[in-house]
């Protein structure tokens, strides 16, 4: 499996590029701001992108989104219940930050259990509500991508609307710290751990 992370935007939202080595397609999670620096790693990379996989629909992680889509026709793919933050600039905190980000309507809407296929790959949907009700984590491999639900050392917040702080670390513990304690933690934002340190050192757990 080829992970490239690429910390973008003013909140450094880390978008990561998935790719089969085999087949050469990818998926891009979370492109939250500059899209030509991640088209530019794609290409540089030789990968074809088969599917923009959204962990929520904060601002910070989709606002590339329109434009990935346009270069790559890959398809957008966003939990059922974060469908409306696509659309909706209130519901995607962006109007609260004085823009309106708003795209076309996910072309899949995900559900707990779900598998999107990247080449040989497949990732595995976990719906972990508590950061906004259809936060999602991509399992694949020995690693997961854990958007804002987990971070190291850290959780999610969960004072925005739609969120919900029982919820989120009933979330981690259900699905996540589950995970085999060698499984490695790639998060929304900061750096990357394992499951095993996280259960170990995060204060939040």
């Amino acid at each position: 499996m080829l992970i490239e992370t690429l910390p973008v935007g003013n909140l450094e939202a880390n978008c990561y590029i998935i790719g089969c080595p085999e087949t050469r397609q990818a998926a891009v999670v979370d492109p939250g701001d500059e899209a030509g620096r991640i088209l530019e790693r794609l290409k540089k990379l030789g990968l074809q992108v088969t599917a923009i996989v959204l962990t929520h629909g904060h601002a910070d992680h989709i606002g590339a989104v329109g434009e990935v889509k346009e270069a790559t026709g890959a398809p957008v793919m966003i939990h059922s219940q974060d469908r409306e933050m696509l659309t909706n600039p209130t519901r995607n905190l962006s109007a609260w930050l004085g823009g309106q980000l708003a795209f076309k309507a996910a072309d899949r809407l995900l559900e707990d259990g779900d598998r999107i296929p990247v080449g040989n790959l497949q990732l595995k949907v976990l719906h972990t509500p508590g950061h906004t009700p259809g936060g999602i984590c991509l399992q694949a491999d020995g690693h997961v991508f854990t958007g804002d639900t987990l971070f190291a050392q850290s959780v999610g917040r969960s004072d925005f609307p739609g969120g919900n702080q029982k919820t989120l670390i009933q979330s981690i513990h259900t699905k996540l710290l589950v995970l085999p304690e060698t499984t490695v933690v790639y998060p929304g934002h900061g750096p990357s751990s394992t499951i095993g340190q996280e259960k170990k050192h995060n204060p939040f757990l």
